[in-house]
């Protein structure tokens, strides 16, 4: 299935300007947990991108609702992704396949916000993402995306324009050990993802041209976090 991906993938990939920094930061062996921001529908395509170029096949924990496409749940379940079904009580039991498979030494990725950022900039993450660190013993590794928001971002319809460039940052990662709050810990990892976009702002090397609509840009210095609270803890998944 993998192999198929590659096939569909690696043409569409050469329409954009993919930069990485900071990429050495995930091991070519040995379990890694990936917290990344959401700003388009592209941003599991760069993510994957990303493992590609660091040998790791990603598995992520996507919404339960992308199984009723069939072509979706094709694609879904021959790459092994983890289901979640949010907002409910059986969300905490996607934890279960994600612990395994950070036990067997893989890959997997949590967008910590849960769903696509509206106005481009981080929401609060979910406690999700620093219980299962708790669980599985394995640090969190912050993940920035820029410039995929300008290939489709929420509201807004596809535009495949070729050139645009897409930065991606990968940070320190963040040790959660097991008697830390996990909303303290929560934090913690999203001010990690926040020191990595703004970095891929700052690094990101174009800017919109005169005349044309700068809906998709934003500065560096705005990179900051939306801080957990500690209601968000009522739901056992966030």
């Amino acid at each position: 299935m993998y192999w198929l991906g590659r096939v569909l993938c690696y043409p569409l990939r050469l329409a954009f300007r993919i930069r990485r920094i900071g990429s050495q930061h995930i091991p070519r062996r040995g379990p890694v947990l990936l917290a990344v921001n959401h700003v388009s529908l592209l941003d599991p395509l760069m993510v994957l991108w990303l493992g590609e170029c660091t040998r790791r096949k990603v598995r992520f924990l996507a919404m339960e609702e992308l199984w009723r496409n069939p072509v979706l749940r094709f694609f879904l379940d021959g790459t092994r992704q983890i289901p979640v079904a949010r907002a409910s009580l059986d969300a905490a039991t996607s934890f279960r396949p994600a612990e395994r498979a950070l036990a067997a030494g893989e890959c997997v990725c949590l967008f910590p916000e849960g769903v696509i950022s509206d106005d481009l900039e981080l929401g609060q993450g979910k406690t999700g993402v620093a219980r299962l660190a708790q669980l599985s013993g394995v640090p969190v590794t912050p993940v920035a995306l820029w410039g995929t928001q300008r290939v489709h971002a929420k509201g807004r319809p596809v535009r495949l324009c070729p050139g645009t460039a897409i930065c991606i940052v990968v940070g320190d990662p963040v040790v959660v050990r097991p008697d830390d709050d996990t909303v303290d810990a929560t934090n913690r990892i999203m001010e990690g993802v926040a020191r990595c976009l703004a970095t891929a702002r700052d690094a990101y090397p174009q800017r919109p041209r005169a005349g044309e609509d700068a809906w998709w840009a934003r500065s560096a210095s705005t990179a900051v976090i939306r801080p957990t609270t500690r209601e968000r803890r009522r739901s056992r998944w966030s």
